[in-house]
């Protein structure tokens, strides 16, 4: 069952407005970006061109400008649509070039997709200033894979939310090869090597790796460095976490003070982002039997969760007393701690209020 996801009824309300801007998706493979912007393709009234820069080796900006001339030709109410468009070298020079020789007649709507944060943030800056906005397009949620494959919070915890690995949950060896070689292996190999400098490809893997054995948990980077097999340091990790993050895979949380400095230099906390990446790199499954790794996946949903919702998610600890997720809205501090069990004491959080002294929510 294919859903029309909230990203593409956003995409297409704005597809419609006089308004010409550049419209950027960006989000992690596999999530259904190319399939929005198709089910959106059928419901166009005007002529459509769909191009993407992953399906042609290699890429180049005069690539981009075929696709647009052709787009260009089609006549009024056009719509074109560039996919892995940051796999093009020089993409955004480009792009702003053709872009402002229609922008006037505003006969071309121009939508861009992107998996790598990092790289399209770094072209849009540079290039395309006041000319476009930005949609992101998550990792699905329960609500989502409730709507579409019937799951329960068990199956969403074991299987995270990658709707072309659903029909595969059966066979857990099968799923998790999925998993492993379509989505994880093709963002750290074929994405992340070939658009970064990454000097040791294997310390890279192995850090990956080290991230999705720690979700939802509080790790020095130092410590981090210490179970590596090849040597690195401190100044390259971060880097690493950099990239994992640019491509949506996790989210680095720094921990909450009022403090930058003790901010910068406290430890991270990892989230990935999908507990799919969790559960496919680990041997032992279902996780129903071991209550602590449960905890910690439900943990990591809810960080994941609010990490796609809000934009300032932070930890908070102080000796012994800790809060899973400090969250900044528009409406204040939130305080949130994760029980997956048996409601516990609440020490975390009257511990927040108590030293930091904010005005907050529970």
């Amino acid at each position: 069952m294919q859903i029309f996801r909230d990203f593409s009824k956003k995409l297409e309300v704005r597809l419609q407005e006089r308004l010409n801007f550049i419209q950027v998706v960006t989000g992690p493979r596999q999530v259904g970006k190319t399939t929005g912007l198709r089910q959106i393709a059928q419901r166009w009234k005007g002529p459509v061109h769909l191009a993407s820069a992953d399906e042609v080796a290699p890429p180049t900006a005069d690539w981009i400008e075929l696709n647009w001339r052709i787009a260009r030709g089609m006549g009024e109410g056009a719509l074109l649509v560039i996919d892995e468009i940051q796999k093009v070298p020089g993409w955004s020079e480009r792009v702003k070039r053709l872009f402002d020789e229609d922008r006037e007649s505003r006969s071309l709507k121009v939508v861009l997709l992107g998996s790598a944060s990092l790289l399209m943030q770094k072209g849009m800056a540079e290039s395309l200033a006041g000319r476009y906005e930005v949609i992101h397009a998550g990792h699905w949620s329960l609500p989502e894979c409730r709507e579409a494959f019937g799951w329960g919070l068990k199956e969403f915890l074991n299987f995270g939310g990658y709707p072309a690995a659903a029909e595969l949950t059966g066979d857990f060896s099968r799923w998790r090869d999925f998993i492993n070689h379509s989505i994880i292996e093709p963002v750290l190999l074929r994405d992340l090597l070939s658009l970064a400098v990454v000097n040791k490809p294997a310390l890279f893997r192995q850090a990956f790796q080290l991230c999705l054995a720690y979700p939802a948990m509080e790790i020095s980077l130092q410590k981090l460095l210490g179970q590596l097999q090849e040597s690195g340091n401190v100044t390259t990790i971060k880097h690493y976490l950099e990239l994992f993050e640019g491509a949506f895979l996790i989210k680095v949380l720094q921990k909450y003070s009022g403090s930058e400095i003790k901010k910068r230099g406290s430890s991270p906390k990892i989230v990935p982002l999908n507990t799919a990446l969790v559960n496919a790199r680990r041997d032992s499954f279902p996780p129903d039997q071991d209550t602590e790794w449960k905890g910690r996946l439900f943990e990591c949903a809810v960080g994941a969760e609010l990490c796609r919702r809000h934009e300032e998610v932070m930890y908070w600890r102080e000796g012994g007393a800790e809060v899973d997720f400090v969250v900044k809205t528009q409406r204040g501090i939130v305080a949130i701690e994760v029980k997956s069990g048996r409601v516990k004491r609440m020490g975390g959080w009257s511990g927040f209020v108590s030293v930091t002294r904010m005005p907050c929510q529970l």
